[in-house]
């Protein structure tokens, strides 16, 4: 009789990373990194035999009583580039008992997907006046950018090629003959007359203005973005710490120790601010700063606080990746 094969590595990849991830006894910060092998996975492209396991693993941890692990899943999902992911979003963006951060991640990742077929799902809850204003606000922006990405709009525009790989909520605004300045993109920025979609725009134009960071534009458009705090939008002030973390820039340091401890701030702010500085950890006093907060009254802060101080080890340390990312031919190690 045949002796049948043993399970290869990239067989065992996907359940051993879905253990980890769906386990409420593993620490937080280790179920964020297996979290972010399973995005590994779940966007290589081409697909592999793994990408659909990747995405149905990740979706598997919805059940997890944590706020911040189930808004990050739907990010990744978002990222995924893969329709699979459509059914699992769907889901959490209707369940009106789920958390409302989840379901504006869940909104905002339909939107990241370019899913034209959840248009009548995001322009139902964008329309509904009973609904969250985060939710309302996120279908908002995410049926612009649906719209955006199969319209004519977007074939006639030039856009600045980004430093950054993640598919965001908006677009930067496009180049034109005059290229706007910062002074200009911090009106459109500020100005809640306008769309949150341009407004937005305006927001990822301000980033790549200021990537690398010695790029003289980069401190001046930081400062534009930091007054963003002030807007009246969570959704809004949560998108420019988000951006923050992205750039990992010390000017920006003091606008998010200022958010993060301002304890009337709405939690998902205060966690994105944390993530933030968590992506600053190599820098002087930030890690002093985030173990203030591991006592915070708000769990999604709590929470958000060991991911960031996890994320500081790990920038110090000087890894290349914040995820336990396979290399060919090497076991996976969490």
């Amino acid at each position: 009789m045949a002796v049948p094969d043993a399970p290869s590595e990239s067989d065992t990849q996907v359940p051993m990373l879905r253990k980890i991830l769906t386990s409420e006894s593993e620490p937080l910060a280790r179920r964020f990194r297996s979290l972010f092998s399973l995005k590994h996975l779940a966007s290589l492209k081409p697909p592999t035999a793994q990408t659909v396991p990747a995405i149905e693993a990740i979706a598997a941890a919805f059940t997890s009583p944590s706020a911040l692990l189930k808004h990050e899943l739907a990010y990744c999902l978002g990222q995924s580039r893969n329709d699979a992911a459509v059914p699992y979003l769907r889901h959490v963006l209707r369940d009106k008992a789920e958390d409302a951060m989840c379901r504006h991640e869940a909104a905002e990742a339909l939107g990241a997907l370019g899913d034209k077929g959840s248009l009548d799902l995001l322009k139902d809850l964008r329309d509904d006046s009973q609904e969250i204003d985060v939710v309302r606000e996120t279908c908002d922006i995410a049926v612009d950018r649906i719209e955006w990405e199969h319209g004519l709009q977007r074939k006639q525009e030039q856009l600045k090629q980004s430093d950054f790989a993640s598919i965001d909520p908006a677009p930067p605004l496009p180049r034109t003959a005059q290229t706007q300045s910062i002074p200009e993109l911090e009106n459109t920025l500020l100005d809640t007359s306008l769309p949150l979609f341009q407004r937005y725009r305006a927001m990822f134009a301000l980033r790549d203005l200021s990537s690398p960071p010695d790029l003289p534009t980069a401190v001046p458009a930081i400062q534009s973005l930091a007054r963003g705090f002030g807007d009246p939008s969570a959704l809004f002030r949560h998108e420019i710490a988000f951006v923050f973390g992205q750039l990992s820039h010390p000017a920006s340091i003091p606008s998010l120790v200022e958010t993060l401890s301002n304890t009337k701030e709405a939690g998902m702010v205060r966690h994105e601010a944390a993530e933030a500085l968590g992506s600053l950890g190599d820098e002087e006093g930030v890690e002093d700063t985030l173990r203030k907060f591991l006592d915070d009254p708000e769990q999604v802060v709590r929470d958000s606080v060991i991911v960031a101080l996890d994320m500081a080890e790990f920038e110090k340390n000087g890894e290349v990746e914040y995820a336990i990312v396979p290399e060919a031919g090497k076991p996976i190690e969490v």
